[in-house]
């Protein structure tokens, strides 16, 4: 069943045979029913019984399988129009209060073998774009079978040191709805007996042979050293496991084209960790991109580090991480790609080598990269930076969104130890967002961004709903696949004195 939003207000009575005929090939029509358009009212089998204006309003799911796993009751701004229906055809799937009455202001009507879902909210791209309501809307266009109940088994390759990726991995599946953690994989013997300690009945294996030769788990996520991660996720995908790998998804973009390839061919889920995504001042700053806050973005620059040793475990050995830029260019590169909407036309990399020389890891490196339309973006990365740049420097045709690092500092006084320190990776803590935009014989106006409300375990969250229910993947693998060709881009350029290298 396929999915035809109409955004036009009214809507043209010529349309209505399109439309009709789209519903008699088994599709949706979603519709925004508006004061003055009797086409959508008819089309919906409703009417308008109360005129609300435009500001924030409460809409709550009905008590139904399509709600399963959201929130019953989400914030969604525009004009309202309340509804009632004009016909039995039509069912009652949402409410909203107004003046502490609910009334019914999303409806589904069904006609033959198609629906028209239709919503009082004046602004459908909202509520197409909302995280609740268009997940809520997109599921009753969905034709799978009935959503499964039981926890997925999850297990997780490589579960590492205490407080590590595993041990995220699994307080992860322990406080998200519908998966549990089932297994642990490490070559430790050690690590296997913390895995125990740390989340009980866990099953624990020595090697991934052995895990894939047993039934402890239908999802398998790789925490291994980035060296490791192609043949690994091919071995669980060949075993017709659902596989989630840490970033970065591999070396190669070929080995990025294989995996997305054995994946789609199985039927089988395949996702990358990209848990950046939701921090909370990425989140900000996304929503303020999108929602056109400072116009048309053509530049964007960002940056971690400082001027300290290089980490001395696997992170700085370039055979087992792949090179500097797989590490944290994994996620800067992945915020980049996601706010411009797409990959590079062309990528180059210079890099340093100068103070740490029992690394072989480069001390800096800049990636840049250009758009076929001439947009443009630099990541940076460096152990020699003593004053640090801005985590985040977004420039648009109206403003310009700026973010520093801010120690995070927990530092405190025990009794009988005196001054502990605590200072924490800079990294780690979210930074507050700075707008600038220009107003025509005015000057600029300044505003904050604060970091937006945290979302919990958004990926492993939407990994339990795609099994469950089949939501989309929130990280597509195609999209990882873009970030490791910008990523061997750039190692490639930088091996090479900057060449420029065309995707």
């Amino acid at each position: 069943m396929s999915l035809l939003p109409v955004h036009t207000h009214p809507i043209a009575a010529e349309s209505v045979r399109d439309l009709k005929a789209h519903l008699d090939r088994g599709g949706t029509v979603v519709v925004a029913v508006r004061p003055g358009d009797a086409v959508a009212a008819e089309l919906a089998g409703v009417e308008i019984i109360d005129e609300c204006p435009d500001t924030e309003w409460f809409v709550t799911l009905a008590d139904r399988p399509e709600a399963a796993r959201l929130d019953g009751e989400v914030a969604v701004c525009g004009p309202l129009a309340v509804l009632r229906p004009t016909t039995d055809e039509v069912e009652v799937i949402a409410t909203t209060s107004v003046r502490f009455a609910h009334g019914p202001t999303m409806t589904r009507r069904r006609c033959g073998d198609g629906q028209v879902i239709a919503t009082g909210v004046g602004d459908l791209g909202a509520v197409l774009a909302h995280p609740t309501l268009g997940a809520y809307v997109r599921r009753f266009v969905s034709d799978g079978d009935s959503p499964r109940t039981e926890d997925i088994g999850v297990a997780v390759v490589g579960y590492g040191p205490f407080g590590g990726m595993g041990y995220l991995h699994g307080l992860a599946c322990t406080e998200t709805e519908g998966l549990r953690l089932a297994a642990a994989v490490d070559t430790s013997p050690e690590r296997l007996e913390a895995a125990r300690r740390d989340f009980g009945d866990v099953a624990a294996f020595s090697s991934i042979d052995e895990l894939l030769a047993s039934d402890a788990a239908e999802v398998v996520i790789i925490a291994t050293p980035p060296v490791l991660h192609a043949d690994l996720a091919r071995a669980c995908l060949d075993s017709g496991r659902h596989v989630v790998v840490e970033k970065p998804m591999c070396l190669t973009a070929s080995d990025a084209d294989d995996l997305v390839n054995r994946a789609a061919a199985a039927g089988l889920a395949l996702s990358v960790h990209q848990s950046r995504r939701w921090d909370t001042d990425f989140l900000a700053l996304r929503r303020a991109v999108e929602t056109g806050m400072i116009g048309e973005v053509f530049n964007i620059e960002t940056f971690v580090g400082g001027f300290e040793h290089p980490c001395r475990a696997w992170h700085s050995e370039e055979s087992v991480s792949g090179g500097a830029v797989y590490d944290w260019g994994s996620h800067h590169i992945d915020w980049i790609l996601r706010l411009h909407g797409g990959a590079p036309e062309r990528v180059s990399c210079t890099t340093h080598t100068r103070v740490w020389h029992d690394s072989t890891n480069v001390d800096q490196l800049e990636v840049k990269m250009i758009w076929a339309d001439g947009r443009e973006a630099a990541f940076r990365q460096s152990d020699l930076a003593a004053i640090r740049r801005p985590k985040f420097y977004v420039q648009g045709t109206e403003g310009t969104i700026e973010g520093h690092y801010q120690p995070l500092d927990a530092s405190r006084l025990e009794p009988g130890r005196g001054y502990l320190s605590g200072i924490h990776h800079h990294a780690e803590r979210p930074v507050d967002l700075r707008l600038a935009r220009y107003e025509s014989n005015w000057g600029l106006l300044e505003s904050d961004l604060p970091p937006v409300p945290h979302p919990g375990w958004g990926f492993h969250r939407n990994l339990a709903d795609h099994l469950l229910l089949g939501d989309p993947l929130a990280v597509d693998p195609r999209e990882s696949r873009d970030v490791v060709r910008v990523l061997e881009a750039a190692h490639r350029s930088g091996a090479d004195g900057g060449r420029v290298i065309t995707l």
